[in-house]
């Protein structure tokens, strides 16, 4: 029987059918959490189901497979779920393509070129980019090579993951199947479906096969909801380092089964496809970033005006670079010449990491030159060219954060004689590495705690957004989606007193905490409005899959308007809570900084102001609740010393790099500018008492030259929502049944 051959992603049900509304629930009924001991269990086989752990090295779900028993057969599962892989891509031909989906006009502006904005830019829009689906082959690749090499092989199934278990599971009479742990959202969606559908299914040997979930974390813990929340609490603790696991020698696979090949790039992305029917397929998606949309608009402004404007977008031409240097490398660690991201299996990334170690060394290998080419390339910020080189190896799992943070230490070591220095490491490629892994490693507990325990007045999930991850939740089931977008230095908790609100008046609420706030990650980026702004239109397709009703506070607002702007048929409507930006009359010119290097002196000019914000963090906020300063309480103001904690141990990881970047904002696109490009319908909430704003002349600036917009001004400060948020969602609710679901 050709069990894994078999296609099975033509069966789509509604997951909430199958497994229940909080997947952790019923994940935590039933899985038994693998250690270092053996797991004792009859001598049936084992399914080792491989998602982002595409590696025999440091594995501990294979090494407990093994150690359960010896002559156990152990079969190594792959399942391409297009759960995973594709989770956006239905919805977004919905809303390229039904004209009901969107349930209002086009915006007025320029007819065509309003649907080109929002076909450019949606193509890598989904669970994985075409280059992660590259990516994601060549370690599968690996991966098989690897298992072969041990008479073992990589089963591969493509569909519904809980119908190609159930199936293999049926087949072979396995008792135990082992796999990772996981934060995100979506994926613990799949295991719980898988689970509910083993426990409703019959079985040969009466019982379901049980479920092992494992973990590598780079610290020795007992129980995630024991952990700390607070960085140098748990710094304080001083919990042992786990060091990487041998690979495990695997036994045979001596049963009588169908393993199945590995899909071409082109049949991969024909799979993830087969949903969308053929009249969709013409359409020629490209992804393009929020800098190249708003640059050729703005570009267009200034032609007019007779301007000139630079031909660069803001980034670097990685492919124009390597066409001049005219070199073919042999055994190049990189799918192209242009990619900046390592590719391939454990072997590979391992001889990647040890160059990437060993820069400053230099070397006479080609492959090692190019790599040190791309480092070059990559380091916009220090140590920021290890996440863009290693992160999708790491995300992919094909190389364990321990490993990296045991061969970059051992590395360490032996330039020392053994000895690591307490007043820092000798390389910044140490440091780099060393501080991303720690980093990944502190937002994935933070992560994973937030699945276990509930934290707050709602649940959190956790959605990876470009290898990172985030956190949002939802309260509502239906009606109209409304997003709630928060100010620098906040999170969605600022949000506490809005989101059950406006959920109980018929709406569904979203509310997110963007990349480098809160309990998100903040990994070592270049962070700008625009980065955000496509963060937001991400995830109202990966994740809300409608458009919705864009809220933001400050800068928040500010970003809401980019999005609305140049995705204009993701927003139903824009509300802005005392927003960021202004009004320029009669624009003529509207400049576009340009990314670059951070300097040393943003640096340290946000170190200093760590240092003034931790110190008076309480008396400012109160200034910017200038009527009810009671609602600055304590759960507000530690949620604001998260992101501004002045000691470098204390503060969340990456949290400095953050606070850089107010340094570097650009916040001269004007308002009027934006609104005139989403064309839809808008709301300003204004605090009139808000101490960052000369909120009378913002008003009066507003109603003269943006007469489609709608004000309301409130007796508040900087934060209306927070300190009169029963007034606001009033004035929230009041607006969205008024504009229309």
């Amino acid at each position: 029987m050709a069990l894994l051959a078999l296609r099975l992603g033509h069966h789509h049900h509604h997951l909430g059918l199958s497994a229940p509304r909080d997947p952790r629930l019923l994940l935590r009924r039933r899985l038994v959490v693998a250690s270092s001991g053996a797991v004792k269990a009859p001598a049936a086989a084992a399914v080792v189901w491989f998602k982002h752990d595409l590696r025999v090295d440091d594995h501990p779900g294979l090494a407990a497979a093994v150690a359960a028993e010896p002559r156990r057969p152990v079969l190594p599962l792959y399942v391409f779920d297009r759960r995973i892989l594709d989770d956006a891509s239905k919805w977004r031909e919905q809303l390229l393509f039904s004209p009901n989906f969107l349930r209002r006009p086009a915006p007025p502006l320029s007819g065509m070129c309003q649907i080109m904005k929002v076909l450019i830019g949606m193509d890598e829009i989904k669970g994985y980019s075409d280059t992660m689906l590259e990516l994601l082959l060549f370690a599968l690749e690996d991966l098989k090579m690897v298992l072969k090499s041990q008479e073992s092989d990589l089963l591969i199934g493509l569909g519904n993951a809980e119908d190609v278990v159930l199936k293999l599971v049926n087949e072979v009479q396995a008792g135990l199947i082992f796999t990772e742990e996981e934060v995100e959202y979506r994926v613990r969606n799949v295991l719980a479906s898988v689970e509910s559908s083993l426990s409703n299914a019959s079985f040969l040997s009466g019982n379901p096969p049980e479920i092992v979930v494992w973990s590598a974390s780079l610290y020795d813990y007992k129980n995630p909801r024991e952990l700390s929340t607070s960085h140098n609490q748990f710094l304080k603790e001083k919990l042992p380092m786990n060091t990487p696991l041998a690979a495990p020698s695997l036994p045979a696979l001596n049963i009588e089964i169908e393993t199945g090949s590995l899909p071409t790039l082109e049949e991969l992305k024909g799979f993830l496809k087969e949903s969308r029917t053929s009249e969709n397929n013409w359409v020629p998606l490209k992804g393009t970033s929020a800098r190249s949309i708003l640059k050729k608009t703005l570009s267009q402004i200034n032609v007019k005006t007779g301007v000139a404007s630079s031909g660069s977008d803001g980034g670097e031409d990685t492919t124009a670079y390597y066409a001049m240097s005219g070199r073919k490398i042999q055994n190049s660690m990189f799918t192209s010449e242009s990619s900046t991201e390592v590719r391939g299996g454990t072997e590979i990334t391992l001889d990647a990491l040890a160059a990437y170690l060993k820069y400053l060394e230099g070397t006479g290998k080609a492959s090692w030159q190019e790599l040190h080419d791309k480092v070059r390339l990559t380091e916009t910020r220090d140590g920021a060219s290890f996440c863009t080189l290693f992160g999708p190896a790491l995300q992919l799992g094909v190389i364990s954060k321990r490993r990296v943070y045991h061969e970059t230490i051992q590395y360490e070591r032996d330039r020392n004689a053994g000895f690591i220095s307490p007043f820092g490491y000798s390389t910044p490629t140490v440091t780099a590495a060393v501080d991303a892994i720690c980093s990944m490693e502190w937002y994935w507990l933070l992560a994973l705690k937030s699945q276990v325990c509930i934290e707050g007045n709602y649940p959190v999930r956790i959605w990876r957004w470009k290898g990172h991850l985030i956190q949002y939740t939802s309260v509502g089931h239906e009606g109209p989606s409304v997003l709630l977008v928060h100010g620098f230095g906040a999170s969605l908790q600022h949000f506490r007193d809005n989101i059950g609100a406006i959920a109980d008046q018929g709406c569904q609420v979203w509310a997110i905490t963007l990349l480098g706030f809160g309990k998100s990650e903040k990994p070592n980026i270049n962070y700008s409005e625009l980065l955000w702004s496509e963060l937001l239109r991400d995830f109202i397709v990966d994740v809300v899959k409608e458009p919705v009703h864009l809220v933001g506070n400050s800068i928040g607002g500010y970003i809401c308007s980019i999005t609305a702007s140049l995705w204009p048929s993701l927003a139903r409507s824009l509300i802005l809570l005392n927003t960021a930006g202004s009004v320029v009359p009669s624009y003529s010119f509207i400049p576009l900084s340009e990314e670059g290097r951070t300097s040393w002196l943003s640096s340290l000019q946000a170190r200093l102001l760590l240092l003034f914000l931790r110190s008076r963090a309480g008396g400012i906020l109160k200034e910017y609740y200038p009527t009810r300063t009671e609602r600055v309480d304590k759960p507000l103001v530690d949620e604001i010393i998260r992101a501004v904690s002045s000691d470098h141990k204390s503060y969340d990881p990456g949290a400095a790099t953050v606070i850089e970047s107010i340094f570097s904002f650009n916040l001269s696109i004007p308002l009027n500018f934006l609104f005139d490009s989403f064309g839809g319908k808008i709301l300003i909430v204004q605090g009139m008492k808000d101490p960052l704003t000369k909120s009378k002349s913002f008003v009066s600036m507003l109603r003269e030259h943006c007469s489609k917009v709608h004000i309301r001004e409130l007796d508040a400060g900087h934060a209306p929502h927070d300190e009169v948020p029963d007034e606001v969602n009033s004035l929230l609710c009041e607006w969205i049944k008024e504009t229309g679901a």
